[in-house]
């Protein structure tokens, strides 16, 4: 089994030996590298080609938003899952919007961090939907008020995928959105597939995202 290449970033270097301690117990899983700011997290990504960044997002010089961003737009295998102190952090959000495929709390429990490693790297994106739904509940406010023009990629979606895409805006898992709609858990992944494929989105957290960009949900919604 290949392991999972993890690049560990953040100011403060205690927290990341912390991290590749728990790492370094696990079977599939190695940390390939350490970075205290964002720029050189941004360099490593580029020369090691890590599966997974854990990044920070408040550090000093380049910060791990900037960070987040450019990895992705050089790196776009690579997935960032965005380390966070509160579930409603507003850094949380920006990284999302800047191509990050999840976020988790730092104070999460280590079984906590190997599952969301893990479901990052396996393309889940979204590591804890519900927790997502509540950030982008409070700062989707952030957006432009009023009535918006509708992304015109929405016009690639069935009406089955649009409906899918609302729930998956919602917070809900694949399990859920299932039984909501009435489909089999099989289907609605290959919708959530096609949905992606269509609006030429990388994961699932970017369909959150753009769900509410372009108006097919609200805050208030759900």
């Amino acid at each position: 089994m290949t392991p999972i290449n993890v690049l560990l970033v953040d100011d403060e270097p205690l927290l990341r030996m912390a991290f590749r301690m728990v790492l370094d117990a696990q079977a599939d899983m190695v940390a390939v590298g350490e970075a205290g700011d964002g720029a050189t997290a941004a360099r490593l990504a580029r020369e090691l080609k890590p599966d997974v960044v854990l990044m920070d997002v408040r550090m000093p010089g380049t910060d791990g938003i900037e960070a987040t961003a450019s990895i992705v737009s050089h790196r776009p295998e690579t997935r960032v899952l965005i380390l966070t102190t509160f579930d409603l952090d507003e850094y949380a959000f920006s990284g999302l919007r800047a191509g990050a495929s999840g976020f988790l709390l730092k104070n999460a429990l280590p079984e906590e961090l190997l599952a969301a490693i893990r479901s990052v790297a396996a393309g889940d994106a979204v590591v804890s939907p519900r927790i997502t739904r509540r950030l982008l509940d409070t700062f989707a406010r952030q957006l432009p008020g009023g009535p918006r023009t509708a992304d015109r990629r929405l016009e690639r979606l069935t009406a089955r995928e649009r409906e899918v895409l609302v729930e998956v805006a919602k917070g809900l898992s694949n399990t859920e959105i299932a039984a909501t709609l009435d489909l089999a858990e099989a289907t609605a992944k290959k919708h959530l597939g096609r949905i992606l494929d269509k609006l030429d989105l990388r994961d699932r957290a970017q369909a959150v995202v753009f769900a509410y960009e372009a108006g097919l949900v609200r805050a208030s919604d759900g």
